[in-house]
């Protein structure tokens, strides 16, 4: 296995490049985490030019649709941040001109034809809902790199777009990876081989053609492959990149790996307190949630105690979920057989691995059809 330089560091950066990558992702993403669930229809926003886009009314599960990129409303208050001067960017970052159809186009943006990007400051296209969201970095980082010189944007100076690449850092890959994953993987007829699968084989097409590759063989690119199942066809090509990613599950170890790549969190699905003022003191109840450190094995600890012949009435967690053929509305905690009357889904990825749920099981037997998502 060829010997790869994991921690390069360019001219414009004076710290190791994955430190200056992974502080500007969690200085250029604070809404992930500060987003306002109070109604479940109304969508979360930001503010560009302190401006208010029309809404629309989407169903049951909410679309990701912005008034800016970077000031949440419910988040942290930067009325106090200063003005960023590009000359002391912390990165820099060079972002290819890729088609519509690798980025904005995978959420129906159709354009004019006379550039690759919609203008952000008047027209944001929004983003699915649902569990769409959970790997929705990849439509961030993008909206944040193309504000990134707007000439009223306040701010740290984190990242910031360049046109030429020499001048940069490193080069950023705007390929929604997760987004074709989760609305392209199915194959329509006549096509032989699903939108996803094809969108990979161009995008490898595209980057080694480009000077940028061929110039660092892909060392200094970053390409975005949150969702664990993204990526599949071109991963094993593309190694040498560094990689944004959620985890290290399923990605042999010198194709992802910590030397190399970043893990950048998921959004936060949880609903936020209303009005919630209190102090750590007037709390008499914390939770703690330290992750996994192996995908999806949650399951086997949840359902042990009811092997060793627990009942079901010792997990006093009830669950509820909805589920129609083409849509899960809410999520769901499943402990064993507790909600084995009520469930009628298990959602992949939340919980562990479903299979080992009867409720699940008795469904899919009873109703057969399509799995949930």
């Amino acid at each position: 296995m060829a010997n790869k330089n994991t921690q390069p560091c360019w001219p414009g950066c004076r710290l190791p490049l994955l430190f200056c990558l992974g502080f500007a992702i969690v200085l250029a993403l604070p809404y992930l985490f500060f987003l306002d669930y109070n109604d479940p229809k109304e969508k979360f926003f930001s503010m560009i030019e302190n401006r208010r886009l029309p809404l629309k009314d989407h169903e049951e599960e909410p679309s990701l649709s912005m008034e800016s990129t970077f000031r949440v409303q419910s988040g942290p208050a930067d009325e106090d941040l200063k003005q960023c001067d590009l000359s002391k960017a912390m990165l820099k970052v060079f972002m290819y001109d890729m088609p519509p159809e690798f980025h904005f186009g995978l959420l129906d943006w159709k354009g004019d034809g006379k550039s690759v990007w919609p203008d952000i400051q008047t027209e944001i296209p929004d983003h699915p809902g649902g569990l769409n969201l959970q790997h929705s970095i990849e439509y961030w980082l993008t909206l944040d790199l193309l504000s990134s010189r707007f000439s009223d944007r306040s701010g740290p100076c984190t990242a910031v777009r360049v046109d030429d690449s020499r001048e940069a850092d490193v080069v950023f890959v705007p390929f929604f990876s997760s987004l074709s994953y989760n609305r392209h993987s199915n194959v329509k007829p006549p096509e032989k081989i699903s939108r996803n699968k094809a969108l990979q084989k161009k995008l490898v097409e595209y980057l080694t053609a480009q000077q940028e590759w061929k110039r660092s063989g892909g060392l200094d690119h970053i390409v975005m492959a949150h969702h664990p199942n993204s990526m599949l066809g071109a991963r094993t090509k593309l190694w040498r990149c560094t990689f944004i990613l959620a985890d290290f599950g399923r990605y042999v170890p010198h194709v992802a790996n910590v030397e190399k790549d970043i893990i950048a969190p998921y959004k936060h699905m949880i609903r936020t307190f209303v009005n919630d003022s209190s102090g750590f003191d007037d709390r008499p109840t914390l939770l703690y949630f330290q992750g996994a450190i192996y995908r999806k094995d949650t399951a086997a600890v949840l359902s042990s105690p009811l092997r060793n012949g627990s009942s079901p009435s010792q997990f006093p967690l009830e669950c509820s979920v909805e589920c129609s053929k083409t849509r899960y509305h809410k999520p769901c905690m499943f402990f064993g057989q507790t909600c084995r009357r009520k469930c009628l889904c298990v959602p992949s990825g939340f919980y562990g691995n479903k299979q080992l749920y009867s409720c699940y099981n008795n469904w899919k037997i009873k109703r057969g059809g399509p799995k949930c998502p």
